[in-house]
């Protein structure tokens, strides 16, 4: 099975070892990868800023970059939902590029939905055993694409222990420009979210958005609060121990 990993800019710039995590996870479960050389930013960043001319401009880019990908994994629900659900909306007065766009999202995946959906895997290995895990689900991977069950599955077929975590599902308040238009409102909604979690029951915090864990991180370096946040792929490439 032809893969394209598309990184993102995030993964690229701080969180380098979730891409390599992400390439040796698919070549271990059997896919041929390939990295595009030409891909840059997804254009979420213009598209939510209300600025769709820009964005069209990067995802025609885009467009010629994954040109005949059988499948593109992304190890970000947020990217993942730009390209699947955002990029068709880009088009919708243009049929030639809509179409284009609309093909591409059909085959455009969120790396754990993609092991469970495309590849039918639900066990990776035992490498998580004994581990306290909570994870948080970014809105876009959880309300865009419906994303909650898939990389739950995985980490707990690992052995890991998925910690009950009351704020799990809500926003940790960084909405990409959200955080910046209105960084109060942004910092109390990760407060909120970081003080509900278990104390000393766990190990670590994972999610599969990279704007997420930059911005609870720095919350927790405010706070002092000394807790491992990885990213999702990184942490499902030790799933395989």
């Amino acid at each position: 099975m032809q893969v394209a990993l598309f990184v993102t800019c995030l993964t690229d710039q701080f969180f380098a070892e979730a891409g390599v995590a992400a390439v040796r996870l698919l070549r271990h479960l059997g896919c041929t990868v390939h990295f595009p050389q030409g891909q840059t930013c997804c254009g979420q960043p213009a598209y939510n800023a209300g600025y769709w001319a820009e964005a069209r401009q990067v995802a025609d880019h885009t467009l010629e970059v994954l040109e005949g990908a059988e499948y593109v994994v992304l190890p970000s629900g947020s990217c993942t939902t730009m390209l699947r659900t955002f990029y068709p909306e880009l088009y919708r007065d243009q049929p030639k590029r809509f179409a284009r766009a609309l093909a591409l999202s059909q085959r455009t995946f969120e790396l754990s939905e993609f092991i469970v959906k495309v590849l039918g895997k639900s066990h990776l290995g035992s490498g998580l055993k004994g581990k306290r895990i909570a994870y948080h689900h970014g809105c876009h991977a959880l309300r865009e694409l419906g994303l909650k069950q898939e990389p739950l599955t995985l980490l707990r077929s690992a052995g890991a222990e998925v910690v009950d975590w009351a704020a799990a599902e809500e926003c940790c308040g960084f909405g990409g420009l959200f955080s910046v238009k209105l960084p109060e409102v942004a910092l109390g909604m990760a407060d909120r979210k970081l003080a509900t979690l278990p104390n000393g029951q766990v190990d670590m915090l994972t999610s599969t958005d990279g704007g997420c864990m930059l911005h609870l991180m720095g919350r927790m370096q405010n706070q002092n609060f000394n807790l491992p946040v990885r990213p999702l792929a990184s942490v499902l490439w030790e799933a395989v121990g």
